[in-house]
């Protein structure tokens, strides 16, 4: 009986150290996704700007993980208005390259993507310019994914000027509807960047506009 009684005690002592130790890990029970958070928070601080791109091709299968990635963004409404024109053609990065200052990286770029906007796909009224935010954060995160992939990559707005709005308009047979928004363009990084540290606490307000 003895036995048994000290068995018992025994037993439920050791219970207790099981459920003690598994309350006190828990929060680092799933360290993958401890893992993968840290990796994306990285990936955010340490994405830079990349203009100069080495002569390294970029497979389509990545191409096809990077416009999965902007689809994956927020969207008001559900509408997903975003559209893209892939470009890989030499002579329309040239283009691209020869007629807009600020985008003579496209020359050197194994792929750029034109983020668009179908305004069709959108709200009525004021809501219109929703799509603007839609693809912008389509945008992101297809800048995120290129970082991710050990690409680098530009993001060269086209949209609201009208002068580059109509350029890219004619020279990709955009229907009327379809709205070029940025020009982003894609390679491996011919050098190391480094990405600037971006934070101030001035910028930030608590609850009003102090």
């Amino acid at each position: 009986m003895k036995n048994s009684a000290y068995l018992i005690t025994l037993l439920a002592a050791a219970l207790l150290l099981v459920v003690y130790n598994r309350v006190s890990s828990a929060p680092d029970e799933n360290p993958v996704a401890q893992s993968t958070a840290t990796a994306t928070i990285d990936d955010i601080m340490t994405r830079t700007s990349v203009r100069t791109y080495s002569d390294r091709k970029v497979d389509s299968l990545t191409v096809d993980t990077l416009l999965r990635a902007a689809m994956a963004a927020p969207t008001a409404g559900n509408k997903q208005p975003w559209r893209f024109v892939v470009i890989t053609d030499t002579t329309s990065l040239n283009f691209i390259a020869d007629n807009f200052g600020s985008m003579k990286m496209a020359a050197e770029a194994q792929v750029a993507v034109i983020m668009c906007g179908d305004v069709t796909s959108t709200f009525e009224g004021e809501g219109r310019e929703y799509w603007v935010q839609d693809v912008s954060a389509a945008t992101e995160n297809l800048l995120l994914a290129a970082h991710a992939s050990g690409l680098g990559a530009v993001w060269c707005g086209i949209y609201p000027i009208s002068e580059r709005v109509e350029k890219f308009s004619s020279h990709l047979s955009l229907p009327d509807n379809i709205i070029p928004m940025a020009c982003v363009c894609i390679g491996y990084p011919a050098a190391e960047t480094t990405p600037k540290d971006k934070w101030n606490p001035e910028y930030v307000h608590f609850n009003s506009w102090k």
